[in-house]
């Protein structure tokens, strides 16, 4: 009888050991004449846990970790094959609380399935979106995209059905469907996990936009960082195309979709889509001026859908199940489940998809069991380096766009840093200033020498010398970032700024 054991092939897994672990079961396996089948699965999300072994027994998939390849062998000799009982053993793994509390829409395949193996994609409801979509009506699956109420999960939350009516209603001769992976924000992984746990769903869900904005070549702007990711995505990509899920005849419709991948070249502002979509053509990464909009005239000045990964692999389960079965999840405007990432500071970090909504609290301690180190959690930053820098007072907050926003804050791609109450804000303040005068493409000036002067008044205000003064000049310069910046960039640079100074003041004061 074969036992089925899985090891993820999750970049935060091999970065814990998880290829060791994989060559250790497949030795101890053939050492003791064992019938083994090993298979490299996603990450649960569970990072603090990683590497994750499991295998499948008659009671289902049974959990260990976070194991290491010296633990292989006990492993065995406790009984793996049918699921022993081993100081390492979790239990079921679909029964652990931390994975069962959540709703997981986007990420339901990731850890479960093998990532390239097309078979176990459809086995597991792969391509019912893209079969539904090519049997609709172009702006039927542009509706039902609308009603889903989705939202960009990039960062400005802009509704992804506005966006697709725009591309559609545009005509030309070429159009494009262009996915935004430079993902480059602090504390973010979503995007990886996606890529390199189930990459089949983004390919479809980019095949489904095609259909709907009537684009037939589409491209994955895909970050250097980000090489597990590039390896899973070009075989899933030669993989569809032999299945038909791709190319110049989708499933026998006569209909031509097909996706190419670029690597970007780490610059930060490349994120911002028209910076990404001038790398594309292979420019220099610079912020264009709006308008046109890329919807308008985007790619090589063709009518260009821009998403990112979160936003198109929620696509395959909208068309699938309607966009009213999306919609039922989230609250108000913020519509559906949001994968938040859990970093920095924190006992158990990780992914975690639960619906909009949900409070920054139960996040942090349901989810995320409170700080590393112990000590109590002081600051958070939500939505990157660019985000707010929220306190305690704050972490009542649900996590979707409008609550986010209405105390100063950005929900963005969903990262969550932590930092305990050794943390000295006004060295982030300072970090915020800094990061932008690094990554600044350098296009304006507000962008480009404020945050190097940002950089100095921040010195000196710590300094202490004319603090009032200082202050004052911080702030004026905070705004002329926030309006006179061509991007987000140098626009929401002020935010985490601004956020450190007036929740945490007395880290300003220690002259």
């Amino acid at each position: 009888m074969t036992t089925i054991i899985y090891v993820p092939r999750d970049s935060a897994a091999l970065s814990l050991g998880a290829n060791e672990v994989a060559d250790a079961v497949v030795r101890e396996a053939a050492a003791r004449n064992l019938d083994v089948q090993l298979v490299r699965n996603g990450s649960r999300g569970m990072l603090w846990l990683e590497t994750l072994l499991e295998v499948v027994t008659d009671l289902g998939r049974i959990a260990y970790g976070p194991v290491e390849a010296k633990d292989v062998a006990g492993l065995f000799d406790a009984g793996l094959a049918t699921g022993g009982d081993h100081a390492l053993r979790l239990g079921k793994t679909e029964e652990l609380p931390w994975l069962k509390k959540q709703t997981r829409l986007t990420f339901a395949r990731v850890g479960v399935t093998d990532p390239i193996s097309t078979e176990e994609y459809t086995e597991h409801d792969g391509c019912q979106g893209l079969k539904k979509a090519l049997a609709m009506e172009p702006k039927e699956i542009v509706e039902a995209v609308v009603a889903s109420g989705l939202r960009g999960r990039g960062g400005a939350g802009f509704p992804a059905g506005i966006k697709w009516r725009t591309v559609l209603g545009t005509s030309a001769d070429q159009k494009y469907v262009a996915c935004n992976a430079d993902e480059g924000d602090s504390g973010t992984f979503s995007d990886r996990m996606i890529m390199e746990g189930d990459p089949y769903v983004l390919l479809e869900g980019m095949a489904i936009a095609g259909l709907a904005v009537g684009a037939t070549e589409g491209y994955i702007y895909l970050r250097s960082e980000y090489p597990d990711a590039r390896l899973v995505l070009t075989t899933a990509i030669e993989r569809a195309r032999s299945a038909g899920w791709l190319g110049s005849n989708l499933l026998g419709s006569g209909k031509a979709f097909d996706v190419h991948i670029r690597m970007g070249a780490g610059s930060y502002v490349c994120g911002e889509e028209t910076a990404m979509l001038e790398s594309l053509e292979g420019k220099r990464g610079i912020v264009r001026a709006k308008p046109p909009l890329p919807a308008l005239e985007g790619l090589w000045g063709k009518p260009t859908l821009v998403n990112n990964v979160m936003t198109l692999a929620a696509v395959p389960f909208i068309v699938d199940k309607g966009g009213e079965a999306y919609a039922a999840h989230g609250t108000g405007r913020s519509l559906g489940t949001l994968p938040y990432q859990l970093a920095g500071n924190i006992k158990q970090g990780g992914l975690v998809e639960v619906p909009l909504g949900t409070t920054i609290r139960e996040l942090l301690y349901d989810f995320g069991g409170g700080s590393a180190s112990g000590r109590p959690i002081r600051a958070i930053q939500v939505g990157g380096p660019l985000g707010a820098y929220l306190p305690e007072s704050k972490f009542d907050t649900p996590a979707d766009y409008e609550s986010l926003t209405a105390v100063g804050g950005l929900l963005g791609h969903g990262g969550i840093v932590v930092f305990d109450d050794t943390v000295d804000m006004a060295k982030m303040a300072r970090y915020a200033f800094e990061f932008c005068a690094i990554e600044s493409c350098g296009k304006c000036t507000p962008c480009r020498i404020g945050s190097i002067r940002g950089v100095e008044v921040v010195d000196r205000l710590v300094a202490g010398k004319n603090r009032l003064a200082d202050e004052a000049l911080l702030r004026d310069l905070c705004d002329t970032l926030t309006s006179a910046s061509l991007c987000a960039m140098g626009g929401l640079t002020p935010l985490p700024v601004l956020s450190a100074l007036d929740h945490f003041p007395g880290d300003f004061e220690k002259a």
